[in-house]
Formats: C-alpha cells, sequence, structure tokens
C-alpha cells in the first residue's frame, strides 16, 4: 500500500488557444516516493499497489499527450479508487496536461471536473476564460457570439463568489492568493466584456472598475489586459445614455498616457473628443490628461473643475437668434430644434412651415403602404436608414361607375380612365417601393421631437415625366434632273 497527500499545488501555464491561465501543475514524482500533490497534507490516503504504480506512471510523464492520456487510461482503469478524493485532483492534473495543446479537451476535462466538483476554482477558471477566447473568435455578426460571451459570464460570476468563499481546506494559502490575484480580475474582466457587448453598460462599468480595483496599481500602467480594459471601462461610459462623457475622457485619456505606440495615436480620437464635447473646447485637456494618467479613477471633486459647455438647447437658442429668417433653415437644422431645442424655440421654427405645401426631391422609402410613406430625407437620416417624415396620402381619385345607358364612346373613355388610374398606381407602386429615392409632396401637419417625425398630410408622388420622342423627319430623296 502507497500513501499519497490529498491535496494541490498551484502553478500557471499555457493554454493551447493562446490564453494563460493558472491551473494545476506538480513536478514528476520520484519512483519510491509517496504522491504528493501539494506542499500542505490535507489528507492522507493508502492506495493498492497496482492503483499506485498506474497513477505514479501517468502523472510522472514529461510529455504533456503522454501524460494526458496515462491520466485518462488510470481514470479509465480505477473509475473508483481507493482513495475517492483524489479523483478531482487527477483531473485538475489532465486539464492542466490538456491546457498544453489542446484547448477543446481542456474545456472538457473542467467540465467534468465541475460535475464533482461545481465550485473548483481551476475549472472556473478555465471554463470562464476558454469560453471568452472561444467566443471573441467569433465574428461580431455571428448570432451566437452573445449566448458564447454570457455561457463565459456565467462562469466567471460563479468564480467571484467562489473565491468569496472560504479557500479550498486542500489548497495551501499561498497557491489560493497566486490564483486569486490571477484569476479574480479575468472573471471581472470576462464580466464586463459580455455586458459592453450587448450595451449593458451599468453592469460593464460595474465590473470594469471593480477589475481595476482588484490588481496592483502598477498593474494597471502597463499595456496588459488591465490597461485596456481601462480604455473599455471609457467606452461604457460613452455608450451610456445618456453618454457620461467626462469619464469617457478620463479613462480614454488615461489608457492614451499610458499605452505606447502605435495605441497612443489608434486610440487618442476618442477621450479628446469625449471632452471637447463636454468642454465645447479643447483648452485645458493637457493638464485633463495629465490628472488621468496620475490616478486610477478621478479625484474627488475634480470633475466640477471642467466647464461644461453650452446645452443642446443654448446651442440652439443662438442659432435662433443669429437667424433672422428661420424659413431659410436647412431641413436638418429645423429637425435638430424639434429634437433638441426648447418648446419655444421649437414653435417658432414649426410656424414658418406649418400648413404649407413642398415638394422634397430624393426621399429614400423606409416603410412603404398604399397610404402611407415613411422616409428619410437629411441625409444624417438616409446614412442611417431611419426615417424622419412620414407622408399620408392623399386618396387616389375614384373613377364614376358607368351607367348602364353610357354610349359607345362613353364606354372607351371609361375603359381609358380606369387603364389610365390603374397605370398611375402601378407607377406609384413601384417607385414607393422600399430602398427607392422618390419624390414627394405634402403639406407641413404636425411633429415628434423625440425620436424626431415631421408628419405631412395630403400628399402625394410625384412621377418622372416620360421622355417626349422627338419625330424624325421623312427622308425625301431629290428626284433626278432630266
Amino acid at each position: 500500500m502507497k500513501k499519497v497527500v490529498l491535496a494541490t499545488l498551484l502553478a500557471c501555464v499555457v493554454i493551447a488557444s493562446g490564453v494563460s491561465c493558472a491551473l494545476a501543475q506538480t513536478a514528476a514524482p520520484a519512483a519510491a516516493q509517496p504522491v504528493n500533490l501539494g506542499a500542505q497534507a490535507a489528507a492522507t490516503c493508502a492506495l493498492p499497489d497496482a492503483e499506485y504504480t498506474a497513477y505514479n506512471n501517468a502523472i510522472g510523464q514529461s510529455n504533456p499527450q503522454a501524460k494526458a492520456a496515462g491520466i485518462e487510461k488510470y481514470l479509465t482503469d480505477f473509475p473508483t479508487s481507493a482513495c475517492p478524493n483524489i479523483r478531482v485532483g487527477t483531473m485538475v492534473l489532465l486539464m492542466t496536461a490538456y491546457s498544453q495543446f489542446d484547448a477543446t479537451k481542456t474545456l472538457d476535462a473542467a467540465d467534468r471536473i465541475l460535475k464533482l466538483d461545481p465550485n473548483n476554482l481551476r475549472a472556473l477558471y478555465g471554463e470562464a476564460v476558454l469560453r471568452k477566447s472561444a467566443a471573441a473568435a467569433l465574428p461580431d455578426t455571428d448570432p451566437g457570439k452573445q449566448a458564447a460571451l454570457d455561457a463565459a459570464a456565467g462562469y466567471a460570476q460563479k468564480g467571484v463568489v467562489a473565491f468569496a468563499a472560504p479557500k479550498p481546506a486542500d489548497m495551501p494559502d499561498a497557491d489560493f492568493q497566486t490564483l486569486k490575484a490571477s484569476a479574480v480580475p479575468s472573471f471581472y474582466s470576462i464580466i464586463a466584456t459580455a455586458a459592453l457587448n450587448k450595451k449593458d453598460t451599468a453592469t460593464a462599468i460595474d465590473a470594469y472598475k471593480k477589475e481595476l480595483a482588484s490588481v496592483p496599481l502598477a498593474q494597471t500602467q502597463t499595456l496588459g489586459p488591465q490597461l485596456q480594459d481601462t480604455y473599455y471601462l471609457g467606452v461604457a461610459y460613452f455608450e451610456s445614455t445618456p453618454p457620461d462623457l467626462l469619464n469617457c475622457a478620463f479613462y480614454g485619456s488615461r489608457f492614451v498616457a499610458l499605452a505606447p505606440e502605435p495605441y497612443k495615436t489608434q486610440y487618442a480620437a476618442t477621450p479628446k473628443y469625449c471632452y471637447h464635447h463636454y468642454h465645447d473646447g479643447d483648452d485645458g485637456y493637457d493638464a485633463f490628461v495629465a490628472t488621468a494618467k496620475a490616478n486610477l479613477n478621478p479625484p474627488d471633486g475634480f470633475f466640477a473643475t471642467i466647464k461644461p459647455g453650452l446645452t443642446p438647447a443654448e446651442k440652439i437658442h443662438n442659432i435662433i437668434v443669429g437667424t433672422p429668417d428661420l424659413s431659410t433653415l436647412a431641413t436638418e437644422d429645423k429637425e435638430m430644434v424639434f429634437q433638441y431645442g426648447s418648446p419655444d424655440d421649437a414653435a417658432k421654427v414649426w410656424d414658418t412651415i406649418k400648413g404649407k405645401t413642398f415638394t422634397i426631391p430624393d426621399t429614400l422609402v423606409i416603410t412603404s403602404s398604399p397610404t402611407v410613406l415613411t422616409v428619410a430625407v437629411t441625409d444624417g437620416a438616409k446614412q442611417a436608414k431611419t426615417a424622419d417624415f412620414t407622408f399620408n396620402l392623399a386618396p387616389p381619385e375614384e373613377v364614376p361607375e358607368l351607367k348602364a345607358s353610357a354610349t359607345p364612346a362613353q364606354k372607351l373613355a371609361y375603359k381609358k380612365e380606369v387603364a389610365a388610374a390603374q397605370a398611375k398606381a402601378d407607377a406609384n407602386t413601384a417607385a414607393t417601393a422600399v430602398g427607392q429615392t422618390v419624390t414627394l409632396t405634402g403639406t407641413y401637419d404636425s411633429f415628434t421631437p423625440n425620436p424626431v417625425m415631421i408628419i405631412m398630410k395630403d400628399c402625394d408622388v410625384v412621377l418622372p415625366k416620360a421622355a417626349t420622342k422627338t419625330a424624325t423627319p421623312a427622308h425625301r430623296t431629290t428626284p433626278a434632273k432630266k
């Protein structure tokens, strides 16, 4: 009978996919020595000689492929060990071996561990990191990408909870702290990535800030996951509703200040944009960046020192005051007034067009029905393929029913009138198909401010005029002179 010590030793290895992951790993034991899976003994157990030999030979292999194959054979040959608690530790060694050459089998080993030990720290770490890596490899257009990120985040959330609980009794404290220092920041990063990808900015911001707080300050100041996620924290603030421009500028500029080239130049525009649009200028930006570089988070009261620029309503009011004839405003400017201006300024602009009939060329049809068209009129709406006008079409004129006493001439005229009406309806249908560009007439009736939508009434489709054929003069041959 040979004794084994039931504990595990932590080490950091590189997974075949290229993702770093801390997993359990041990050196090959001496042939005649008891197998020691850790520096501290959680329990001891005696193995029969046959099982001990098979176990020792398997984990003693130096080649990862040979080691994985040996452990798989040992687990198959001894499905019920004389030391039941050894099975999870052995499967952790299997996961570690696979991590050096096969990500898929590493994940499978992690699955098997969690069936036996649902809170196993190393397996949760492996699941979260590998699933996040696989999700990141999918194109953004893949409908399964978000589900894959959410699955990784689910394991990460379980991992955060597991590390908050008392450490496993069979894990040395130094090993636990080493694993925690690597795994917890990764868990928060994975949770934040999944959240930001689906625009859950509140969850992303919370997770990114917890990630940055979980590592030494120096780790946030050099190129690596935490500095990268400092930038994405700024992005999460920018994508919030409404955008938090100062936090966007702070975390984005901290990344830019600390990152080397080419990242410094490539990512400089976003934080500067946020600062400029909050402050209405670039003055003071260098001092702002210096503060961001020196602080992980904005110092108390720092944002209060940054003077905000004019609000959209204030900017619009200045335009209104400075424009003598409001009817000359471009349609895009009028929409800005309706959407962001004060009710009084919006009313002033609306009064210049309300009840007036206009012909509007080159509208892009977004939705179409026989009686209602929604179209994009401004360049911005066309680029976004978003409707900003609704045209309520006037009903077509009905052709009066033919009387029973109609003369042959009247019947012929009726057929021509019906044919002309049908031809016009068919032409209108073709001209107003979704995606077509068409000219429309209508009378300004009302508007809604947010999202902006201008409603037109008594509308009609302006069809292009048929090209007029020019008669070709008959060629006459000049008679020969006699």
